[in-house]
């Protein structure tokens, strides 16, 4: 599945001391929703995910590296997955897509509550197979509130990181992006003193972006006073990498004997001896007969 795609600025400020990806994800976002027919929240959940997967997925040092990010909290929401790739591709999930906790107060959905407490959880694919793992406690089920505290505890990278994804009456996403800054080693006070003087006018970026911002825009709020570079403009997509052989082996891999047993109970109800496998990050189906499993 290949959809309309969205956009990552990257750069670097000119002294060396941080570098700077911003994302507007609204298609993306918006292919996701489709794919997954979520509630508000729940688009607002899976979206900010997403919307920080693809960046941290540019970030990656080799193409073919992966990097998996799940959220396992007790909410409603479920386990929430987001899986992105060298280029920024991205593709998620959520266990529950119809996740609706009442709003906070303020009237703005409750992300948090959707997620619960649990644990967040980072998997990078790196070099030809070999895996990174790391995890944290969810702080707030806010999503990038946890990323940025999962940076700086499991791998000391002090991050600022905002996501934003702002749902229309009709439920379709209209508007959503996201910033992310990471300090470099031995990086200038001074540049870090104004980083962080500028976090504060990120706190709502969803809005930036429905106000019409670029993400240009937004890197030079964000870098206020800071001399900086951009280095490149990605197109990114909500992308899913099934097929129908991947799916296939994953069947196979229940082995002859668990197969048999499912065809049999196909057919006590009634059913064509076949077996379908549904792909939890589009919805896709593939349909396979017995011959094509068993030979």
């Amino acid at each position: 599945m290949k959809v309309q795609g969205s956009t990552i600025l990257r750069g670097m400020t000119r002294d060396g001391s941080a570098r700077f990806l911003v994302i507007n994800s609204r298609d993306m976002i918006n292919a996701m929703r489709e794919a997954h027919a979520t509630s508000p929240t729940a688009t607002a959940a899976l979206g900010r995910t997403i919307t920080a997967a693809s960046m941290i997925g540019t970030m990656l040092p080799e193409e073919g590296d992966t990097v998996t990010i799940t959220f396992a909290g007790d909410g409603e929401a479920g386990k929430i997955i987001a899986v992105a790739d060298y280029f920024g591709n991205v593709k998620g999930y959520i266990q529950n897509p119809l996740a609706s906790p009442p709003k906070k107060p303020n009237g703005k959905l409750n992300v948090g509550a959707a997620v619960g407490a649990g644990t967040l959880s980072f998997v990078k694919c790196v070099g030809g197979g070999d895996l990174q793992t790391g995890m944290t406690e969810i702080v707030s089920g806010e999503i990038a509130e946890d990323i940025a505290t999962y940076f700086a505890l499991s791998e000391q990278i002090p991050t600022v990181l905002s996501l934003g994804v702002r749902v229309d009456k009709d439920y379709t996403c209209l508007a959503a992006g996201g910033i992310l800054i990471q300090l470099l080693p031995f990086p200038e006070e001074a540049t870090v003193d104004l980083i962080e003087r500028n976090a504060a006018a990120l706190s709502n970026i969803s809005q930036l972006f429905e106000l019409g911002m670029s993400n240009e825009d937004i890197a030079e709020l964000a870098l206020k006073d800071i001399p900086y570079d951009i280095f490149d403009t990605l197109e990114v997509e909500y992308r899913c990498d099934c097929s129908a052989d991947r799916m296939r082996k994953k069947i196979l891999s229940l082995g002859r004997k668990e197969i048999e047993n499912m065809l049999d109970e196909q057919e006590r109800e009634g059913k064509d001896r076949s077996l379908t496998a549904v792909c939890r990050f589009c919805g896709s189906e593939y349909t396979y007969s017995e011959a094509e499993l068993l030979g």
